[in-house]
């Protein structure tokens, strides 16, 4: 099993089939596009992946960022810009080594990156677990999309290429679905609508983003998911017993 690679918004075909080629070139195969600017089947890009052409067809296209990563169990999000949320941040090398231990292990793990002209949003980042940061010029910080997917195969191709399998460190226990995480977010979020925390209302969506960066930052089994749906659950029957 290798990273997915999920290009977030990306505007130009010629760099999703650059990037094709950089991954295949290490050995990356599962692609997954979200949003791209001039749609999908994209001519421009089959026409630069040359060879790379069967990560294009087995690409996966999807209209927003949450349905894309719905099934990974932990992803990375590539930024040059230093930002406000509080994540985990690994060098490339660093954060391949991390994804290699968790693949290892039987974890689906996912690589974001932003569209060409401005990067990954705060929104996207937020749904991240750790952020990747490549240590370039300051003067000049912007990587053209298949550098980046090039330069983060080349780590993971280097963290991987005398990697045995690990024992699972957890036994018997399920590391949760990213979906997962995010459904319990949405439920406690629902909760603390009707319970008026999200106040004042201005500061609402703030607050909201804050919450869903502090679930994304957690470890979660599939376990931990249920008993704190249940937990909330139990909470609101209480309420409705008086």
């Amino acid at each position: 099993m290798t990273p997915g690679i999920i290009l977030v918004r990306p505007q130009m075909g010629e760099n999703i089939g650059a990037a094709a080629r950089a991954m295949l070139n290490f050995g990356l195969d599962h692609m997954r596009v979200v949003g791209p600017r001039d749609g999908w089947p994209n001519p421009a890009a089959v026409a630069m992946a040359s060879g790379a052409g069967r990560v294009l067809d087995a690409a996966r296209l999807y209209p927003a960022l949450p349905e894309a990563l719905d099934d990974f169990h932990f992803t990375f999000a590539t930024t040059a810009r230093s930002r406000d949320l509080s994540k985990p941040v690994y060098s490339p090398e660093a954060a391949m080594a991390l994804a290699a231990e968790k693949i290892a292990t039987g974890q689906r793990v996912g690589l974001m990156f932003g569209p060409e002209r401005a990067g990954l949003e705060n929104d996207d980042l937020a749904q991240a677990n750790a952020i990747v940061t490549v240590p370039v010029n300051p003067e000049y910080p912007s990587l053209n999309l298949a550098q980046c997917v090039l330069l983060l195969g080349y780590e993971w191709r280097r963290a991987t290429q005398d990697i045995t399998a690990m024992e699972d460190v957890m036994p018997d226990t399920e590391m949760a679905l990213i979906g997962d995480v995010d459904r319990l977010a949405t439920h406690f979020e629902e909760r603390l609508d009707t319970a008026a925390f999200f106040f004042p209302e201005h500061k609402a969506e703030a607050m909201k983003l804050r919450l869903r960066n502090m679930w994304s930052r957690f470890p979660m089994t599939t376990q931990d998911t249920r008993m704190l749906h249940g937990v909330l659950r139990q909470m609101v029957r209480w309420k409705e017993r008086g």
